[in-house]
């Protein structure tokens, strides 16, 4: 397994402010149910399942809710949302950390999600080769991204992630993703993420104007499906 460079050093959060973690996490939750709808993959009773950037651990908590798995892990740089994550389980099935070179778990899991982290990863080879070996064969990563040089919003979200975040973004184009990981030996496929749901009005300086913001879901934003040959 080759694991993700040292430079993915670990953050106390992901925003500078820590409020603003909460409040991801509740804009997410809508989009986390409609990756859901778009999964083929029905029961996951018997499924073993890896979040990849899993910040306060909402998106296996809202998964088991919706499709029940066997087990999960959670995984995140950002050390205080892991804490997080962990009182917040309850008693779900599942564990989180803050390795994210996943030393110990090749051939693990049958799923794997990331949602808006791959564009923070330095070397997206070595994290396709990382994902690649956790994976069982046959096994699925969904990683879902509108963070990409394609966006047309992208010079303006790349400065505002700087200004308000602990990390590193990394300037990638959609074929940039399929070809790192079609290297690393997925079989790509992608969709637009074309979010059917009603999008609320947040003058937070992310999109210029609210058509834009619509916009970003229907043009922008990307949900590869990657399979392990």
């Amino acid at each position: 397994m080759q694991p993700v460079p040292t430079s993915q050093k670990l953050i106390p959060t992901w925003y500078v402010d820590p409020a603003d973690e909460q409040h991801m996490a509740e804009g997410h939750a809508p989009i986390w149910r409609h990756i859901v709808a778009l999964m083929p993959e029905g029961d996951l009773s018997t499924r073993t399942v890896l979040d990849f950037g899993c910040n306060q651990g909402g998106f296996l908590r809202q998964l088991h809710a919706l499709r029940p798995f066997s087990r999960a892990l959670g995984v995140d740089i950002a050390e205080q949302s892991v804490q997080r994550a962990e009182a917040l389980k309850g008693a779900l099935p599942v564990q989180h950390t803050t390795d994210v070179g996943l030393a110990g778990w090749t051939d693990h899991f049958d799923l794997a999600f990331s949602h808006e982290v791959i564009y923070l990863i330095e070397d997206i080879q070595a994290h396709a080769r990382t994902l690649f070996d956790v994976l069982r064969p046959g096994g699925v990563y969904y990683a879902i991204t509108g963070c990409h040089t394609d966006n047309p919003q992208w010079p303006r979200w790349r400065q505002i992630v700087a200004e308000r975040t602990h990390t590193d973004v990394q300037d990638r184009s959609v074929s940039d993703y399929a070809q790192a990981f079609e290297r690393a030996g997925f079989a790509v496929t992608a969709r637009l993420f074309e979010y059917p749901g009603f999008v609320p009005y947040a003058p937070d300086g992310w999109s210029p104007d609210f058509y834009q913001a619509l916009a970003y879901y229907t043009r922008s934003k990307v949900m590869f499906r990657l399979v392990k040959r």
